[in-house]
């Protein structure tokens, strides 16, 4: 949806003022804060000081929310969720006025529906992903797995296909390979209009085995997603013991671990800081959103219309299409158990830059479903006003928040000393900010000594062809995060919401895939 595809004038020119909004809000805090430095430097001042100070309580509240959700995953981990499963009784389920104890399915019943979609990725990319599939504690004959090609892709996606399917075809309940036809009018190229064409040709399936939707759990996995061996466990005993299991979408924590070890500094950061923020928004289901790699059940999924098809950033928007549909009465449960992706690399360390930055700003691009959240609730009359505000707040706070808050904090705190003039400069406020802001941002250091330590709990096991000298730079790169924040954060979002305020719609831009072997890696620190 955009707002040019609108017909109804009046709809039209209320949606495109909403897509100029998150774009309009950004630039108006950086570029308000920067004249405002130059002509009334003390109110900029007192706004540094208290934005430090909010800074700082944020910075210790998420802190206390990462810890705690690190410790529930290490427990998930242990966990043995399939035998968990078999001991679920009738009289242990929750009862609901939407999904009551009779409308549940059977653990026994219970098939789950796997999705990768893949465009030009490696068959050794692929081939890891499905070999996690095989590893998982689950029976492989609940699984119906599709590998979702693109037509475009040509000759290389039909081989790749050919190979996984010789290998793990047998494997599962189910093997199917679908080829999402291009040029279809109306859609994007992206992984969204792929992943819709696969379940629709899958359903066929699903009808002709005469299997209920409620008893699929559908899955949808990036190509280089490699799950958990207890993911479908616990995805499976959440499914069958939360409230309302059929309102519900369900999101394990992405680590991007898969090639940590072999990836430049810059982007190690990166990768670890997006996988504690989904660790920090685990503890905090009420604004935990579907992000990547998810899971929901099927008939949720044929009732909403699937992943739209036409937007970049389906992964979040088919949240926000069931939250509409079902009048606000959707969540997101946290499953608090990883699945591991890559992190960003290429053949040469400033290609990988421009990788990451490509992705970032993908990802920021969800300031796209900004007018699609608040045109909906506008029109909803069903939903509660309460859930509008509060929803509609963080949605666009947060996509405020991830394109301001790294250059205030690092960048615009200081501009008031160097511009405010001679009589700001000799005022008591301008003499005492730099130790106010320093005090504050050094107390907020805590947050980055929380997050470096951790890190280091959380690695990866070190492959042989890296030194142990490579743990050392592992924890000194942490040092990197004011640039990685700034330059692989907040400027990409600030593209992304100019590009979308200025109607320079984006298209789904590809995340370059890339393992590096023992025979060809170099040092990148």
């Amino acid at each position: 949806m955009r707002a040019d595809q609108i017909k109804n004038r009046k709809d039209r020119t209320i949606y495109r003022l909403l897509e100029i909004l998150p774009g309009f809000l950004s630039w108006g805090v950086l570029l308000g804060s920067t004249i405002l430095s130059f002509v009334e430097p003390v109110w900029v001042a007192i706004f540094i000081i208290c934005f430090d100070v909010y800074w700082l309580i944020k910075v210790l509240y998420l802190a206390v929310y990462l810890l705690v959700s690190y410790r529930r995953l290490k427990k998930n981990e242990k966990e043995p969720w399939l035998k968990n499963c078999n001991k679920i009784k009738v009289t242990d389920l929750p009862s609901s006025s939407d999904s009551g104890r009779q409308s549940r399915p059977k653990f026994e019943e219970i098939h789950h529906l796997v999705i990768i979609p893949m465009v030009f990725e490696d068959v050794d990319i692929v081939r890891q992903t499905f070999q996690a599939l095989i590893n998982s504690n689950y029976p492989k004959d609940k699984m119906i797995v599709v590998l979702a090609t693109e037509e475009r892709a040509g000759v290389w996606a039909e081989k790749v296909a050919d190979q996984i399917r010789g290998e793990f075809g047998d494997k599962f309940f189910h093997f199917a390979v679908t080829k999402h036809p291009d040029n279809i009018v109306g859609e994007l190229k992206g992984k969204g209009s792929n992943e819709t064409w696969a379940a629709k040709e899958i359903r066929k399936f699903i009808d002709e085995k005469g299997f209920t939707y409620e008893s699929v759990i559908t899955s949808v996995f990036d190509v280089d997603t490699c799950v958990h061996p207890e993911y479908f466990g616990i995805l499976t005993y959440k499914f069958l013991t939360v409230e309302d299991h059929l309102l519900a979408s369900f999101q394990p924590v992405p680590m991007f671990f898969n090639n940590l070890w072999d990836s430049p500094a810059l982007m190690r950061i990166v990768a670890m800081s997006t996988t504690f923020w989904m660790l920090m928004e685990q503890g905090r289901p009420e604004k935990l959103y579907t992000f990547s790699s998810h899971s929901m059940n099927f008939k949720t999924l044929v009732e909403v219309g699937y992943w739209e098809t036409d937007v970049v950033s389906e992964d979040s928007r088919i949240f926000w299409q069931c939250f509409n549909f079902y009048n606000g009465n959707y969540r997101c449960e946290p499953l608090l158990i990883p699945v591991y992706m890559d992190t960003v690399l290429a053949g040469t360390f400033w290609q990988s830059v421009v990788n990451q930055y490509k992705q970032q700003r993908r990802w920021a691009y969800g300031a796209e479903n900004i007018p699609y959240v608040l045109t909906r609730f506008a029109k909803n009359k069903k939903m509660s006003f309460f859930k509008k505000i509060d929803h509609g707040f963080w949605v666009v706070e947060g996509m405020l928040s991830w394109a301001t808050n790294s250059i205030i904090i690092f960048l615009a705190g200081w501009l008031p000393l160097f511009v405010g003039g001679e009589a700001f400069s000799k005022s008591l406020l301008a003499q005492n900010l730099p130790y106010v802001t320093q005090i504050l941002m050094t107390l907020a250091m805590l947050g980055m000594i929380v997050s470096a330590t951790l890190s280091m709990f959380m690695l990866p096991p070190r492959p042989k062809r890296h030194g142990q000298h490579k743990i050392l730079f592992m924890l000194l790169q942490w040092i990197l995060l004011p640039i990685s924040t700034i330059c692989l954060g907040s400027f990409p979002a600030l593209d992304a919401q100019t590009r979308l305020m200025f109607g320079k719609y984006m298209g789904f831009w590809v995340t370059e895939k890339a393992r590096k072997r023992d025979d060809d890696v170099k040092k990148q620190n």
